[in-house]
């Protein structure tokens, strides 16, 4: 009581407060104290409202950052965090509007071009043309802060084997780390060498179990993206990959740089980068066709079958009985994030609900801690006619992820959003023996649910449109006999498919490694070593 009464004591309680979060120490308290002890003071509510979003508190964070604006309205990182909150409470336009004020404040504010372009993506009232635009200005913006782009590279022009980089915020226990570790132990070693590059500092399981297949591995965080270009054209690199896109730790700004010779956007990102210098993008005959190609800045590069491959999960998880033999009715599901379910997904799933009697919807994720998160689901649904009695809302709270996926086995079949439809949790639906009903989409990041259905031996899960989409799920949820037979052999069906087969889709990777290189031989004949 003393500390509070002293006349620094608000200084002492912020600056505590943002050491403890610094060490990953609970800040709460000591934030809460600050901002009560220092009401005139915009940092302090800022900080507070971070802890509180990362904590879930998702309401209380919205409050603390309006009064840290209500104090001061031109920080853009106020406005781009209040951003980032209503992105996870599944308010869009909100989220838009936020992002759109700080670039007002700061046109040049990379990681908010970079999140409004992913906010983009979950629209389906934003054309393609439009989000098209949108990128290349993030491209333009970021090749303008470049000094000298590198136009002569290190690497050998006829190597042994090719230098592969890997730039990735992600390897470790998240979903791209999921879809590398399988693959990663089955790359020829005297075709390809692999060097990674993480972005983030943090290290987890998966990190340490990847880390042997890689020649080198070097940490980006806290270089500068000169810095990092640096390092990866000085390392020889024939192709540098990137695995992140527009989602957190991104560095395509090091792109930019161009710090080795072949650039190409894979699987962290689901849509164009808009960075000229990127000058591929890995997909498929489902996920990318032909006459799609103008979505992009890059080129397409197709693989044969699947543009991914998924790693199955390390640790024993029985596939239970169908679930509405016990329970009498249709379970849907979802453990996709609330911003993936777009308004028009409210309004097609609440018709489905309203086609088959007695069934139910799950919903499960992180952001469902919160009540007020759950009042605000509960609300989007009662406009279509569906009662909470039908809703099954529930947050994940710090489950495992085996935990967490053992959900499946109270759904019986798992619904897809559009326009952004589920990648890692449709897979680990499927491998739980849960069935996902997704709906032909327009776009790469709308037909990855068509890419697994096809690549898993499921076309006939695959919607032509909405109606359609209500049809199956009435065929499907009223022959429980073949839903339980689907359900029983479906791991097995999974796992012998190329969405599982590590070693065909190494093959397949090397393959178009050494077309991209083989190519840009052909075209840059005079282009020598430095």
């Amino acid at each position: 009581m003393l500390v509070v009464q002293y006349p620094g004591a608000g200084f002492v309680w912020k600056a505590l407060g943002a050491a403890r979060r610094l060490l990953g120490q609970e800040s709460l308290h000591p934030l809460q104290m600050a901002a009560r002890l220092l009401p005139r003071d915009a940092e302090a509510h800022s900080n507070l409202a971070n802890t509180l979003r990362e904590l879930g508190q998702l309401e209380e964070a919205v409050s603390s950052y309006r009064r840290a604006l209500t104090i001061n309205p031109k920080v853009a990182e106020f406005h781009y965090n209040l951003g980032i909150t209503f992105e996870e409470m599944g308010k869009p336009q909100e989220a838009e509007a936020s992002y759109r004020r700080a670039l007002q404040i700061n046109p040049d504010y990379v990681d908010v071009r970079g999140n409004l372009l992913l906010l983009l993506n979950f629209d389906p009232d934003r054309s393609t043309a439009e989000y098209l635009s949108e990128a290349r200005q993030f491209g333009q913006m970021v090749s303008r802060m470049v000094t000298a782009k590198f136009d002569h590279w290190l690497c050998a022009r006829e190597p042994d084997r090719l230098r592969i980089g890997f730039v990735s915020g992600d390897l470790r226990n998240h979903a791209v780390g999921y879809f590398m570790e399988s693959i990663l132990g089955k790359f020829d070693p005297a075709k390809v060498e692999l060097v990674a590059y993480s972005a983030c500092a943090k290290e987890e399981e998966l990190t340490v179990r990847i880390k042997p297949y890689f020649s080198a591995w070097h940490s980006l965080h806290g270089l500068d993206d000169e810095s990092a270009a640096r390092l990866i054209h000085n390392d020889g690199i024939h192709i540098l990959v990137d695995l992140s896109g527009h989602t957190e730790h991104s560095r395509l700004p090091v792109f930019s740089w161009k710090p080795a010779p072949v650039q190409v956007s894979w699987q962290g990102y689901l849509a164009s980068t808009g960075v000229a210098e990127i000058d591929y993008f890995l997909g498929d005959p489902y996920v990318s066709p032909e006459h799609e190609a103008g979505h992009f800045t890059e080129t397409i590069w197709q693989l044969p079958e699947s543009y991914m491959c998924f790693t199955e999960p390390d640790f024993k998880l029985t596939v239970g009985s169908l679930p509405a033999a016990g329970t009498g009715h249709i379970t849907f599901g979802s453990l996709n994030g609330l911003k993936k379910m777009s308004d028009a997904t409210v309004a097609l799933w609440s018709r489905v609900l309203g086609a088959v009697p007695d069934s139910k919807l799950l919903l499960k994720t992180k952001v469902l801690n919160s009540t007020g998160v759950q009042e605000q689901t509960l609300q989007r649904f009662a406009r279509h006619g569906i009662a909470p009695d039908r809703l099954i809302l529930e947050g994940s709270g710090v489950l495992g992820r085996a935990e967490f996926l053992a959900t499946y086995n109270r759904i019986d079949i798992a619904l897809d959003s559009f326009p952004y439809v589920g990648c890692t949790t449709s897979i680990e639906a499927l491998w739980m023996g849960a069935p996902v009903l997704t709906k032909r989409g327009d776009r790469f990041l709308s037909h990855v649910g068509e890419t697994i259905a096809f690549n898993a031996g499921l076309p006939e899960w695959i919607a032509a449109d909405e109606d359609d989409y209500v049809v199956k799920a009435v065929a499907h949820g009223a022959d429980l006999e073949r839903l339980a037979a689907v359900r029983a052999g479906l791991r097995t069906q999974l796992l012998r498919s190329p969405l599982f087969d590590a070693a065909r889709f190494a093959r397949h990777f090397e393959q178009a490694m050494y077309g991209m290189w083989n190519l840009w031989l052909t075209q840059n004949r005079g282009a020598g070593r430095e």
